[in-house]
């Protein structure tokens, strides 16, 4: 019996497709890095960021939070849980970051920009006054990472 050149590779192709669908996604080690390493020396909890940023409307700072979802791998979007129900949009700068969506329910740090989005209450462009007022007038925050570790 003679194996050929083309039955070789054939046979070579096919292990090595067993090989990649085999691998299955193991939970993301502590201590992996996405971007540059963030410093962890003046970290802020994500709970309390809003009362640390006080006045500002925007401030440089390290956070550690859990990741509520993973809203788009490409680019590094993710929300960030900041208590009492309330959501930090986070992205990273560098839109050429990935991350996986396995990062959901981690708690994580994050260095970067956190910034106060100002939400309108008076829906000034809709006629009438019977419009509902909006439930929190409070800021939103965002956040625009450079990097970030899971712990």
């Amino acid at each position: 019996m003679t194996i050929t050149k083309k039955t070789i590779f054939l046979l070579q192709a096919l292990l090595f497709s067993f090989a990649v669908f085999a691998q299955t996604n193991k939970p993301l080690p502590h201590g992996t890095i996405f971007g540059k390493k963030p410093d962890e020396t003046a970290m802020v909890n994500a709970d309390k960021l809003q009362a640390f940023m006080a006045q500002k409307p925007r401030i440089s700072t390290t956070i550690k939070g859990k990741v509520i979802k993973v809203t788009k791998e490409k680019g590094g979007w993710f929300d960030l849980d900041a208590g009492g129900g309330k959501v930090i949009a986070a992205h990273f700068k560098d839109y050429n970051i990935n991350i996986p969506a396995d990062l959901k329910g981690r708690t994580v740090i994050v260095e970067g920009v956190a910034q106060k989005q100002i939400v309108a209450d008076d829906q000034q462009h809709y006629a009438g006054e019977n419009q509902p007022k909006a439930k929190d007038n409070s800021n939103q925050l965002t956040f625009e990472a450079t990097g970030l570790i899971v712990e």
